[in-house]
């Protein structure tokens, strides 16, 4: 749940700011989509390869014929990030610029984007930017220390 906080914070008022009946409503036509999501990237991402094939198979199915934010009927849950400007599933790869390599750059310091790289990048900042705790494990050489480095050095927004 701790993602989905994330997705409902803006929306709770402050001193700043009051919630505005339209921007309720603009949350309530994602809830549904908001919630997929961020079961996707909480429980089902806990599971090994052959366990993501089954939880796409089974979370596809239970989202039946009445669920207004199917998932696109090629690839998995996990191929898709929700995009709530357009209130439609993207492909993960469409949610960052096209990859240049900085003609200045060193070779240890060329990040090549993947597209696992660009799902853990968007998981991990949306977490830590609404304060909560972030465990990156895998194994040694995965690019772990280095994404989170290069992550953290970029201003928040640069690339979602």
């Amino acid at each position: 749940m701790r993602m989905m906080d994330c997705f409902l914070a803006p929306y709770f008022d402050t001193e700043l700011k009051k919630v505005s009946a339209e921007e309720i409503e603009d949350l309530e036509q994602m809830m549904e989509a908001l919630f997929c999501f961020s079961l996707v990237w909480s429980l089902g991402c806990t599971t090994t390869g052959d366990g993501r094939g089954k939880f796409n198979t089974k979370l596809k199915e239970l989202m039946g014929k009445d669920c207004k934010c199917k998932f696109p009927a090629q690839g998995s849950v996990y191929d898709y990030c929700f995009n709530k400007e357009t209130k439609e599933w993207q492909y993960w790869t469409e949610t960052v610029k096209p990859f240049e390599i900085d003609a200045k750059a060193t070779y240890n310091e060329i990040i090549v984007p993947t597209f696992d790289s660009i799902r853990m990048k968007y998981v991990k900042r949306t977490l830590i930017s609404c304060g909560k705790h972030v465990l990156s494990p895998g194994p040694t050489g995965t690019g772990k220390t280095v994404n989170i480095s290069n992550m953290l050095n970029m201003e928040m927004s640069e690339d979602f």
